[in-house]
């Protein structure tokens, strides 16, 4: 039943409409960020947002009965890590606090169903370990670009915590990669 409403066309179409909008809310949710971001590092500061534009491209694809394998691997891995990694620091920013505001519960159920929708589609992706290395690369690399050349998301109530969350991020790329890895070694893992 599930991987018949996963392969429905309209289905697909719809989850293609609500990623997109999502992803261009998500870009413009970093435009302040961005407008002071040097030139360098746009294209890894707004996380979230690329790892959604990641899933869109492949839906667009996979509607078509196309395979784009190393944004496939993008996706997964960042889809899942992102996703975990927003809802751990709404979770840690409403431990702080003490409260949430909308925007936060918000946020914590859209990154929660990215990580979901990243895996739901496990089973269809054409991903090799060169593709999984690849993606692997990206996802270590914006660590080191968000935490060594600080151009991560600004979260004020977080700051003083940035060493910590850094540590966190680090582990969750690692888990990240490794679930992509053990979700794609039933199938061809070869470079």
């Amino acid at each position: 039943m599930l991987r018949y409403i996963l392969l429905d066309r309209l289905f697909l179409i719809g989850l293609f409409v609500i990623n997109l909008f999502g992803t261009i809310y998500g870009y413009l949710w970093y435009e302040s960020q961005l407008s002071i971001t040097p030139a360098i590092f746009l294209i890894f500061v707004p996380d979230s947002p690329t790892a959604s534009l990641f899933f869109t491209i492949f839906l667009l694809f996979f509607i078509f009965r196309k395979h784009v394998p190393y944004i496939e691997a993008l996706a997964i891995i960042t889809l899942f890590k992102y996703g975990i990694w927003a809802v751990v620091m709404n979770l840690l920013t409403l431990l702080i606090e003490g409260s949430l505001s909308w925007q936060g519960y918000m946020l914590m159920a859209s990154h929660g169903a990215m990580a979901i929708q990243g895996l739901l589609y496990a089973p269809f992706y054409k991903i090799k370990l060169r593709h999984i290395v690849f993606a692997a690369i990206w996802t270590l690399h914006n660590d080191v670009i968000d935490y060594v050349f600080e151009m991560m998301p600004t979260y004020s109530t977080l700051a003083e915590y940035m060493n910590e969350i850094g540590y966190f991020t680090f582990w969750l790329s690692i888990v990240s990669i490794l679930i992509a890895y053990k979700l794609a070694k039933g199938k061809e893992t070869s470079f």
